[in-house]
């Protein structure tokens, strides 16, 4: 036996089914005449635009706690496990460093992934849809993303990413701050 459509496995199997965000579409589709008005050969056919009786599990959907507003899409990426976002005198260093290039707090999206669970790179351009993409330190790169060169600016399918030393880092050091900037003029 063969079903198209995702919903008319709840007239052959017994168990209940959950179905994706993509396969409600299709099964929200109403029948018009009562199944006992069909004949039997045509009911997996109607069985395949018959509303879902039951239960639909929903996936939970993906929410970040960040600093700014995105709105040129440009996501920045730190880790910083004793503060929120970035800590205060960091902070003012990189609203700085976004002047220079002419964004403002609003312009950008701050991630601590030290207060994430974890996300993947996928999650992370799917809600936030990046341009750009700053990873500040190690300890900051997401869950399945390619290994980048430090700093070094890399072109992805759907946005530049530089991956750069942590403030940490450079706020020790001159050398590291000068890399950081000629990298950072092309991003």
């Amino acid at each position: 036996m063969r079903a198209d459509n995702p919903a008319a496995l709840r007239f052959i199997l017994q168990d209940d089914i959950y179905l994706l965000q993509g396969d409600k579409v299709l099964a929200r589709q109403t029948v018009t005449q009562p199944v006992a008005e069909i004949q039997p050969e045509l009911l997996i056919e109607i069985a395949s635009t018959a509303p879902i009786a039951g239960p639909v599990a929903e996936m939970p959907a993906i929410a970040f706690n960040y600093l700014g507003k995105n709105k040129k899409r440009f996501l920045i990426i730190t880790h910083y496990p004793q503060h929120e976002f970035i800590a205060d005198e960091h902070l003012t260093a990189l609203q700085n460093i976004l002047k220079r290039k002419e964004y403002d707090i609003d312009d950008v999206a701050i991630l601590n992934l030290a207060n994430a669970t974890a996300p993947a790179l996928d999650e992370l351009a799917t809600y936030f849809n990046p341009k750009k993409l700053l990873i500040l330190g190690k300890d900051a790169q997401p869950a399945n993303m390619e290994v980048i060169a430090l700093n070094q600016t890399k072109q992805l399918p759907d946005f530049t990413a530089l991956y750069s030393f942590s403030f940490d880092e450079m706020m020790s050091s001159v050398d590291n701050k000068k890399a950081f900037w000629e990298q950072m003029k092309n991003l």
